[in-house]
C-alpha cells in the first residue's frame, strides 16, 4: 500500500510527458501550416527550454522551503493550456509564448516530482525509485510521437490543431493520479526554521553535483540528438522513414527495459561502476552509428544504446540528491534540470554546425566524446565519495530507517539522509 504513491506518480509522469511529446512536433507541423521557415520553428522550440532556465531555480527554493505535491497539478494545467493554446494561437509569436507555457508547466512538474521521490524515498531505495519513475517519461517517449504522426497525417494545419488539443486533453488525465501523492507533513523539517538559502555557487561546488548535472546533459543530449539525426542518416543510407520510426521505438524500449532492473544492477556492479559502464560503452556505440553498418547492426547498436541511456539520467538524479546539502535538495535537482534545458539548445546547435562542416555523420562521433567525458567524470565523483555516489557508506547503519545526525557530525547527516516514511 505504501508504494502506491510512486505508481500513481509513475502514471501521473506517463501522461504530462505523453502530452509534451505529443505537442512538441505537432506544434512544429502547425507552425509550417502559418508559413514558419527553418527559423521560425527553431525559435519557438527554443522558447520551450527558455523559460525554465529562468524559472527552474526560483521553483526548487520554493520546494525546498515547503512541500513539494503543489508544483504537480500546476504543471499539469500549464502543459495543458499551453498545448490547447498552440492549437488555437493565430501568429508564430504566440505559438512560442504558449509553447514556453508549456516548457514552464513540464518543468513544475519535473522539479515537483523529482522532489518528491527524493524526499519519500529511503536512502537505500533511491536508485530503485529514481529509475521506476522515470519510466514514465520513457513512457511517454515512446506514445507521445507515434499518436502525433497519427494525428497529424497528411493535413500538416488541421492534423497540427487536432493534436494539440488531444494533447491538452491527455495531459489533464495525470490529475487523476495525483490524488495524496504527498503525505501532508512530509514538507521538509528545516522549513520550521528559517535559514538562509544555500547559495547556487556552493550547490555547484560540492562534489558530485557537477558530475550528476553533467552525465544528465550528456545522456539527454545524446536522445534528443538521435532523434533529430538517425531519421537524416536513414535517408542517406536508404532506410525507409518506417524503419527509422521502428529503430527510435527499439531504443525507447530498451530504455525502459534498462529502468526494470535497476536494482538487480546495481546490486551486481554498484552504483559508480554501473554509471561508468553505461556511459562509456554508450559513447562507444553512438561514435559507432557514424559507420555504414547494416540495418540489422544499426538496430543490435540502437537496442544496446538505449539500454546504456537508461541508467543516466535516474542515477544522475541520485547522484545530486545525495550530493547536495539536505536544505537545498530541491535546488540542485532544479540546476540538473537547467543543466538539461541548456543541453537541449545548445547540443542541437553544436551538432548543427558539426554536420554542416563534416557531414551528418559526425554529430554521433560528438556524442561519443561527451558521453566518455561524462563516464570519466562519473567515475572520479565516485571515487570521491568512497566508490558509492552517495553518502550512506559513509555511515554505517545509516540505511532505511536509521537515525542519523544524533551524533551531529556523520556525513550521511550532513548530506540529509532521512529516516525512512
Amino acid at each position: 500500500m505504501k508504494r502506491y504513491w510512486l505508481l500513481r506518480l509513475v502514471i501521473a509522469f506517463g501522461f504530462a510527458q505523453a502530452a509534451v511529446s505529443m505537442a512538441r512536433p505537432a506544434v512544429s507541423y502547425r507552425a509550417l501550416s502559418l508559413g514558419a521557415d527553418e527559423r521560425a520553428i527553431g525559435v519557438i522550440a527554443g522558447a520551450y527550454a527558455l523559460l525554465p532556465l529562468f524559472a527552474a531555480v526560483p521553483l526548487g527554493r520554493r520546494t525546498d522551503r515547503g512541500r513539494c505535491a503543489p508544483l504537480l497539478p500546476t504543471g499539469v494545467v500549464l502543459i495543458a493550456g499551453g498545448c490547447a493554446l498552440s492549437g488555437t494561437a493565430g501568429s508564430l509569436a504566440w505559438m512560442a509564448a504558449w509553447s514556453g507555457v508549456m516548457g514552464l508547466g513540464h518543468l513544475c512538474f519535473v522539479i515537483g516530482a523529482q522532489s518528491l521521490v527524493a524526499r519519500r524515498s529511503a536512502p537505500a531505495e533511491q536508485d530503485r525509485d529514481f529509475g521506476h519513475f522515470t519510466i514514465g517519461a520513457s513512457l511517454g517517449q515512446l506514445v507521445g510521437p507515434v499518436a502525433a504522426g497519427l494525428l497529424v497525417g497528411d493535413a500538416p494545419g488541421r492534423g497540427g490543431t487536432l493534436a494539440l488539443v488531444v494533447s491538452a486533453a491527455v495531459a489533464a488525465v495525470a490529475l487523476t493520479s495525483l490524488w495524496r501523492v504527498e503525505q501532508r507533513d512530509a514538507g521538509p523539517r528545516h522549513a520550521r526554521v528559517e535559514r538562509d538559502a544555500v547559495p547556487v555557487h556552493r550547490i555547484l561546488r560540492t562534489r558530485g553535483v557537477p558530475a550528476g548535472i553533467f552525465v544528465s546533459l550528456a545522456v539527454l543530449s545524446a536522445t534528443d540528438i538521435l532523434t533529430a539525426y538517425l531519421p537524416v542518416v536513414g535517408e542517406q543510407r536508404s532506410i525507409p522513414p518506417a524503419t527509422v520510426g521502428l529503430l527510435l521505438s527499439l531504443r525507447a524500449a530498451a530504455t525502459i527495459a534498462c529502468r526494470l532492473v535497476m536494482t538487480p544492477m546495481l546490486r551486481l556492479l554498484g552504483r559508480t561502476a554501473l554509471l561508468t559502464v553505461t556511459c562509456l560503452l554508450a559513447g562507444v556505440l553512438c561514435a559507432g552509428i557514424a559507420l555504414p553498418v547494416p540495418v540489422w547492426a544499426l538496430a543490435a547498436m540502437l537496442a544496446v544504446l538505449g539500454f546504456c541511456l537508461g541508467a543516466g539520467q535516474p542515477l544522475s538524479m541520485t547522484t545530486v540528491v545525495r550530493a547536495a546539502p539536505q536544505e537545498a535538495r530541491s535546488t540542485a535537482l532544479a540546476l540538473r534540470l537547467t543543466g538539461n534545458r541548456l543541453g537541449q539548445v545548445a547540443a542541437p546547435a553544436s551538432a548543427g554546425l558539426v554536420a554542416g562542416v563534416a557531414g551528418t555523420a559526425a554529430p554521433f562521433v560528438m556524442l561519443g566524446a561527451l558521453l566518455l567525458a561524462a563516464a570519466g567524470l562519473g567515475a572520479r565523483a565516485g571515487r570521491g565519495t568512497g566508490g558509492t555516489l552517495g553518502p550512506e557508506a559513509a555511515a554505517p547503519g545509516g540505511g532505511a530507517g536509521t537515525p542519523t545526525g544524533a551524533a551531529g557530525g556523520t556525513r550521511a547527516a550532513r548530506c540529509g539522509t532521512r529516516p525512512r516514511r
